[in-house]
This record gives structure tokens, sequence and C-alpha cells, in this order.
């Protein structure tokens, strides 16, 4: 059927896992199993009129959407995730048939064993630090920039000394808050077996106008999530908020190399 895709939620290995049954994907779409050569895709039929290259493109663009897509990929993760350890697959994966999908468990089955082992008995978890731009930092010790005899100058060499201290402090504000972000990081990895640093989220999607100097991602033995909680939350100082989320399935440290075969898979 050339008006159907196939998409890709998650590999797991089979090692007599049961795998979770009713589970529902994106759009409503029933999962199902692919096995080969001991591992097991989660997949989903889907409709190209819907999930094809250009479609995707355009829906992609709706929050609205992609909000919906990303809970019930999630939904499917977590659920197989549950079960023993997991691969997740980037959100909106989609091949042309179960075929394809295949394929690939025979082509980088080593590399999904390898990304199986990496993870297990390990979980995910994430952590952001925001600083407040108009906290005092360190470097500029919470001067207020004034500039030494401004009374006598002229208006506009006043403004301009004034504006050039304002940039000065908000560069050594900066500088601080980057270095916050770093200590953070830096500390985190002595107990993480991994680390990973993501991109700042833009503003509009964090929902935050402090500054974001940290979006990292760890992946931590399950047994350590107490420690490695207790040790984030000894970094929430004034003028610094320090969020953390999970466990979570291993969704950034499972990842392999592109897949060039695959129709679509969301940054």
């Amino acid at each position: 059927m050339a008006d159907v895709g196939t998409y890709l939620y998650a590999v797991a290995g089979d090692g007599g896992r049961r795998p979770p049954g009713g589970l529902t994907g994106v759009g409503g779409a029933p999962v199902r199993v692919i096995a080969e050569g001991g591992l097991l895709a989660y997949v989903s039929t889907v409709p190209l009129d819907q999930f094809g290259e250009e479609p995707l493109r355009r829906s992609m663009e709706e929050l609205d959407w992609l909000g919906e897509t990303a809970r019930a990929h999630h939904g499917v993760v977590a659920a197989v995730a549950a079960t023993g350890p997991t691969a997740p697959v980037r959100l909106v994966t989609v091949y042309s048939g179960d075929e394809q999908v295949r394929d690939l468990l025979r082509r980088r089955g080593a590399d999904f064993a390898e990304a199986l082992s990496r993870v297990t008995g390990r979980n995910e978890w994430g952590v952001k630090v925001y600083v407040d731009p108009a906290a005092p930092s360190a470097a500029s010790g919470g001067a207020g920039g004034g500039t030494g005899g401004e009374a006598g100058a002229r208006p506009g060499l006043a403004y301009l000394k004034r504006r050039q201290a304002s940039l000065r402090d908000r560069e050594a504000a900066w500088r601080d808050a980057v270095a916050r972000g770093e200590r953070v990081h830096t500390a985190l990895l002595d107990v993480a077996v991994m680390g990973r640093r993501h991109r700042a989220q833009d503003p509009q999607l964090s929902g935050r106008d402090e500054w974001m100097v940290l979006n990292g991602a760890y992946l931590v033995d399950e047994n350590r999530g107490p420690d490695f909680a207790a040790l984030v939350s000894r970094f929430r100082e004034q003028g610094t908020d320090v969020e953390l989320s999970g466990p979570w399935p291993p969704y950034s440290f499972t990842e392999l190399t592109d897949d060039q075969e695959a129709r679509h898979g969301a940054p």
C-alpha cells in the first residue's frame, strides 16, 4: 500500500521480554512489533497524506499538532521502556514500509545492541539552569555601574558613559551566569555516567525571561537517582533556579547517526 508508511517509535532487545499490549500511538494508530535479529521495533501504520515528507513539513510548524504527536510518541516509548532497556527513536521518524524497518534492524543491529547495553539499568534526567539577569553577579560585585565625574559631564557624554557601564555590567553578569551553568554541569558529571548539553531553549518555548545557561541531559544509574536529585538541589541559590525533570527513557543517549532511508526525523 503506497499510501501508508511505518512510523517507528523505539527499538528494544527481544530476550524473551513481553511487549506491552493494547498500545495506541500517533493519531490513535495501534502499535505493533516487528521482530528481526533479536531486536523488536515498535511501530504503527500511518497515512502518508499526513505523515509523508511534505505534509509533515507543514504540520511541524503547528505547535498544537506537534505537542499532541510528541505526547503520543512519548506514551509509547515510556510504555516500552517500562519493560526493559529501550532505544527511543526521534519524533516522527517514518519509513516507507515494514521491510525498510527490518532492513534497518539488520544493518544497524550491532549499533542498537551497543546503545541498549549502554542504557541498561540507567535513566535519563534533565537539568535546566536559569539565571536572573537582574541578580547581582560576582563579577560586578553588585555595583550600579556608575562612573565618576558624571555630574560635570555634558549630557550626551554622560549618557554614553552610563550606556557603556551598563553594557559592561551586563557582559559581566552573562559571564558569571555561564560560569554558574558550567559549575553545575561539571558537578553533575561526578554522579552521572554520561552527560550531554543541549541547545538552550528560546524563551517562547521555555516560557521564562531568565537566561537559560544549561539545558543538560544526564544518564544516571537507577540506584543513584536520589543522589543525583540531591546534588541538583544544592545548586539552587539567589538569582539561580535549577529545574530537574525525570527519570525519562534515555532519549539523549541511544540516538544513532542519521539513517538516510527514513522519510523524516524531527531534530
